[in-house]
């Protein structure tokens, strides 16, 4: 295959993938600003973020398959619109209840944007660079990270959460600009058809992988949904000090995406799965011990190591293993991540309505040791196929 994956186009889906992931990570930051302004509790904030994963969760696999015969550079273009029009007119709901409908429509566009910008890469890469391709798009996610996060922290605890809703507006728009200035017209995935479904859920090494992607982000989100407001009541942060704890958590979120991007194709995604959540489970261990600001800073390292590093040697895992079913399988594996961040982010709110904001942590843990043992079993069932294959 012709590598036909461009710089202009690499950097587009980047950009993409950054503007997606600000969009879906600046709730946790803004959540302290939300309930003030709003006039709820924490739980009710982070309604937010349970509401739009669930969305995203269950439309991510029928958009693959509805919309696979739209050619991409329309499809994505008009998506990104979509996105930031939806935050726009969020900015004069007058209330909650108004504001969480909006804001849970707009997430058709994460739904729909990742994973089958994902699929495009594993379309124009050649099959040798097809895992670096998919990983450097997705550092789009971790970018979002490291400027997303600790400026939508900041921006929400000075100016207000309004200020950062119209941010994400101003750069949807300039996402849907760029997608439809560079990306080629025809472009269409294989299409996912019934046939490919069902060898996609039938799959063992494919639905281990996905199984592995829900608990890791349930397990996680436990704890990132609420960063804000635990940091706030634990360490007493300012504004400025909490936005250096999300630019720190994201910078190494980076570092640990881009040490990815060069590697995995030599260690392979198996491996590079299972050293990510080790680093992640790492962090939870030694939780207690960030007491300041400091200390926190130190312990949140080896979690933003490996928080996005697990993200994108899954979506690699995934297209490795059946490349003919990316579209579906990433789109799953999409789904994935949102239901896990529901499931996280609804019971960690459960834990902080019943006082248990300092146990966080030890839910987080268990779900990303299991997350683990998941990982080993895909890797296995991966191997055996592959030998049934060769006979």
């Amino acid at each position: 295959m012709m590598n036909r994956a461009t710089p202009a186009i690499l950097w587009c889906f980047l950009f993409g993938n950054f503007v997606i992931g600000f969009g879906v990570l600046m709730i946790p930051g803004s959540l302290n600003d939300i309930s003030h302004d709003l006039q709820i509790s924490i739980a009710q904030a982070g309604f937010l973020i349970t509401a739009g994963s669930v969305l995203m969760c269950l439309s991510a696999p029928v958009f693959a398959t509805v919309l696979a015969k739209h050619d991409r550079r329309k499809l994505l273009t008009w998506v990104m619109l979509w996105y930031g029009l939806c935050h726009a007119v969020c900015l004069f709901m007058p209330g909650f209840q108004e504001i969480l409908w909006v804001r849970v429509l707009a997430m058709i566009a994460p739904a729909i944007f990742t994973p089958q910008a994902a699929a495009c890469m594993g379309q124009l890469a050649s099959p040798e660079r097809r895992g670096r391709a998919i990983t450097f798009v997705f550092l789009g996610w971790s970018v979002a990270s490291v400027l997303g996060m600790p400026i939508a922290a900041w921006m929400s605890e000075v100016y207000g959460w309004r200020t950062v809703f119209g941010t994400l507006s101003v750069l949807s728009f300039v996402s849907a600009a760029w997608v439809w200035w560079v990306l080629p017209t025809g472009l269409l995935p294989p299409v996912m058809s019934l046939s490919a479904w069902r060898q996609t859920f039938v799959s063992k090494p494919l639905m281990f992988t996905v199984l592995v992607t829900v608990v890791s982000s349930s397990g996680q989100f436990f704890l990132t949904a609420y960063f804000a407001p635990y940091f706030k009541q634990t360490l007493a942060t300012s504004p400025s000090e909490l936005s250096v704890l999300f630019g720190w958590f994201g910078a190494c979120g980076l570092l640990g995406n881009m040490l990815l991007s060069r590697r995995v194709d030599r260690m392979g995604a198996d491996r590079a799965v299972n050293l990510s959540l080790l680093l992640i489970a790492v962090s939870m261990v030694c939780w207690s011990l960030g007491t300041s600001l400091w200390l926190a800073v130190l312990v949140l390292t080896p979690w933003g190591l490996g928080m996005f590093a697990t993200n994108s040697a899954q979506q690699a895992r995934l297209i490795h293993i059946a490349p003919a079913l990316a579209s579906g399988s990433v789109a799953l594996n999409t789904s994935a991540i949102y239901l896990g961040q529901a499931i996280g982010s609804a019971g960690g709110g459960w834990l902080i309505e019943h006082n248990g904001m300092n146990q966080l942590h030890w839910f987080g843990l268990a779900g990303v040791l299991f997350a683990l043992l998941l990982s080993l079993l895909a890797a296995r069932a991966t191997r055996r196929d592959r030998r049934h294959a060769s006979v």
